[in-house]
């Protein structure tokens, strides 16, 4: 008799957890995977060749909508928590919904998940999604290099397409971003690294992506995504905070993890969030983890051509993870909009097919549009809704400029933001101070 698993995720952190824990335990069998939080990634069987000789013919990808059934009708055993940015207490409805249906329930930590590197690695997460990791990463990036550091980026996964064809990717240009047909969302995150000149891994089978990468690599840099812990075993790790969204970090999953585990600690949008916010972030770092050092850091916003707003109707396209299960109103975007007076449009009346739906799923969203786009059909829905739009302009504010991904009927402009600490020490005083402590074995000491 095995014990009877069923994995919650969204693409992403169930299939590690399936990998490094459950793959090769004859003891246990996965029969089922559940999918949220993303469109249309159930409804696909992960593939026997990533799941091993135990599965050959795959492993199912459900919506988790049908959990309760799933349990009685494949008399499961245990049901196994691996998905991000949610808060405690969504996570306790669905422990009650497993413990109903007569399952048990299970998170699996960093010692059971983490894999270990031949080479140093910094880390970069979060209490929430839309914090600030990117620019951070970037930030760390660019200290590894002029302190003369050969750096990779391994990137959180976002496995919404072929898992077979995406076991280890590897980005070192545009073209590898357009041979590989990648989403909206993965090319947010990976072309600001190209940019920069770094070599961006990613995939389904990390064990496999850290072996490639590290083989390339001085120092390994974490880029987390949706405020999960990394998969990697961090030597430092900076985590972000945002007190736009003051006391989030001690009310969600894993992001609490997160602040607990964190070296660095860095308060990001200080320049834009009231005083009083930023207190109640320091409150909560000084009472969960007063051992990490803390840095207070801006996001200033740059807007190219600004006098193309002043006076004009804007349309503001915002980042979809952030403005959804990120709970944000609104980005960037719409905050420099108005401060170069602009007209702000509501988009939502001229949405069109999943685009809609996207508003109808997240209702605490302000007059933007979330930059959704997780297949093709969606792209083309979100450029749909944007040549609806009655502007005069389309304020970008994610972190790719989708005048390159988007035909648009419409002037545009783009938003960028990049870290900028206000508090010493740096990151980059933080991330020398540290390289000092490694020997030439690589390991650090401390």
């Amino acid at each position: 008799m095995t014990v009877r698993v069923v994995i919650l995720g969204a693409g992403g952190r169930d299939f590690h957890n399936f990998n490094v824990y459950f793959r090769d335990r004859r003891e246990y069998t996965v029969v089922a995977f559940t999918a949220t939080q993303i469109p249309a990634i159930e409804d696909r069987r992960y593939p026997p060749e990533l799941a091993g000789p135990a599965y050959p013919r795959g492993i199912p990808i459900v919506p988790q909508t049908d959990l309760p059934e799933l349990i009685r009708h494949e008399e499961v055993d245990q049901v196994v928590f691996a998905y991000s940015d949610v808060s405690h207490e969504h996570v306790m409805h669905v422990a009650s919904e497993v413990l109903a249906a007569g399952a048990g329930f299970r998170l699996l930590g960093p010692a059971e998940t983490m894999l270990q590197a031949g080479v140093p690695v910094v880390a970069v997460g979060a209490v929430r999604t839309g914090s600030g990791k990117s620019q951070t990463t970037r930030r760390a990036a660019a200290a590894l290099r002029a302190l003369g550091r050969r750096v990779v980026v391994i990137r959180h996964p976002m496995a919404y397409g072929d898992l077979l064809r995406q076991r280890v990717q590897r980005f070192a240009g545009p073209d590898d971003l357009a041979q590989a047909d990648v989403t909206i969302e993965e090319r947010e995150e990976y072309e600001p690294h190209l940019a920069g000149g770094t070599v961006v891994y990613a995939g389904v089978d990390y064990a496999a992506v850290l072996r490639q990468a590290e083989a390339e690599a001085e120092v390994i840099l974490w880029d987390g995504g949706n405020n999960d812990f990394p998969f990697i075993r961090p030597d430092l790790y900076i985590v972000l905070a945002d007190p736009h969204r003051p006391g989030h970090e001690l009310r969600y999953h894993p992001g609490e993890t997160n602040l607990r585990m964190a070296d660095v600690v860095i308060i990001n949008k200080v320049d834009t969030a009231p005083p009083e916010n930023v207190q109640t972030v320091r409150a909560s770092i000084a009472r969960t983890n007063p051992r990490a050092t803390v840095i207070e850091a801006a996001s200033p916003m740059v807007v190219e051509r600004p006098e193309t707003l002043t006076g004009r109707r804007a349309v503001v396209v915002e980042d979809g993870p952030t403005v959804t299960h990120g709970e944000m109103a609104h980005g960037a975007g719409l905050l420099v909009a108005r401060r170069h007076g602009a007209e702000i449009v509501d988009p939502r009346p001229y949405a069109v097919g999943s685009i809609r739906g996207v508003y109808d799923a997240h209702p605490h969203l302000g007059p933007v549009l979330p930059a959704m786009g997780y297949g093709r059909e969606q792209i083309a829905e979100l450029e749909a809704t944007l040549q609806r739009v009655a502007a005069d302009v389309v304020v970008i504010g994610t972190p790719v400029d989708l005048r390159r991904v988007l035909r648009l009927n419409k002037p545009a402009v783009h938003v960028t933001y990049e870290l900028e600490e206000r508090t010493t020490p740096t990151l980059a005083e933080v991330i020398r101070e540290w390289l000092a402590r490694i020997p030439a074995s690589g390991k650090v000491m401390g």
